[in-house]
């Protein structure tokens, strides 16, 4: 009983050092909401007195609805703008605290190349707006995609995933791309897919380019290998122009696949040319041992003259 006590009191002595703890305008505090009017939220500061946050001082960001986005037991940040609102609570702005909390995130975000999803809420000259952590962001439209954005009206609502490109806090400059974002992505899709390939794969491409070394295979999905010259033909050639021309279908065997490049070979696919045999002479079985001194009255022995 006495060791439950000892704790109980032990608590309450805790709580009540810090609810005499020294506050001051400017400081950044952690709270927890208790309560939520139309007018705004009240904080309880594990204070002598409650904290409160007008609607107006909760967010920059236009889609920030109180109603919807603060519940009742949220711990929240806020910065002390007046030490009594002259309603007996003090005045916070979690605006205020976003602006300094916020900014030392988004950097931290920056560093470590974060990936994250953002909705486009209004087009602006050269780009589109959103916001990150209550901050808001600017996405020019040479970024939102990695292919060609003619219109960015029609990016509006859409989700897009991003990474900050820009973060700068004494110009409020935060800049994001969506761009870096798909390329990163789709060369890893590309990546994968050529590991994914094993040597000795038949397959169909298309010639894409022709160089003097080879050409180069459209294996389609953005992959494409090279024929090196040495694997066009089991002929003899000057240049990859005798033996393919750009466009034509072909078909290619993978002979290896390392760092990202696929070798590929047309060669090997020929089949193996005809090579007439000559029948090669034996002089041996139509020589003799024997010296060459036959006479000519022996090679005239046995026959009859009437």
């Amino acid at each position: 009983m006495s060791e439950e006590k000892m704790e109980t009191m032990n608590d309450f002595k805790e709580e009540l050092e810090a609810s005499f703890r020294e506050l001051h305008v400017g400081d950044i505090v952690d709270g927890t909401v208790i309560g939520i009017t139309d007018d705004g939220v009240t904080v309880d500061l594990k204070y002598y007195t409650q904290g409160f946050i007008k609607n107006a001082d909760m967010s920059n960001d236009p889609t920030f609805k109180v109603s919807e986005d603060v519940h009742e037991g949220d711990a929240i940040k806020a910065t002390i703008v007046k030490m009594d609102n002259g309603d007996g609570s003090i005045a916070l702005s979690r605006k205020a605290a976003i602006d300094v909390l916020a900014w030392e995130k988004l950097a931290e975000m920056m560093e470590n190349k974060e990936v994250f999803t953002v909705q486009i809420l209004e087009t602006v000259k050269a780009g589109v707006v959103t916001y990150v952590e209550g901050i808001r962001a600017f996405i020019p439209a040479s970024q939102l995609s990695d292919s060609y954005v003619e219109n960015t009206a029609e990016w509006i609502d859409k989700d897009v995933d991003v990474r900050i490109i820009t973060c700068d806090p004494e110009k409020k400059r935060l800049v994001l791309s969506g761009k870096e974002v798909a390329r990163d992505r789709r060369r890893e899709e590309r990546r994968r897919r050529i590991d994914a390939m094993q040597p000795g794969t038949v397959l169909e491409g298309t010639v894409q380019t022709i160089k003097p070394y080879g050409a180069f295979v459209d294996l389609g999905d953005g992959i494409d290998g090279l024929v090196h010259i040495s694997q066009m033909s089991q002929k003899r050639i000057n240049n990859p122009s005798e033996v393919v021309k750009e466009g034509e279908k072909v078909k290619v065997r993978i002979l290896k696949v390392a760092d990202g490049k696929i070798s590929l070979s047309m060669k090997v696919l020929e089949d193996a040319p005809v090579q007439e045999k000559e029948e090669s002479v034996d002089v041996s079985l139509y020589t003799t041992k024997e010296n060459a001194t036959t006479s000519l009255a022996d090679l005239l022995k046995g026959f009859k003259f009437d």
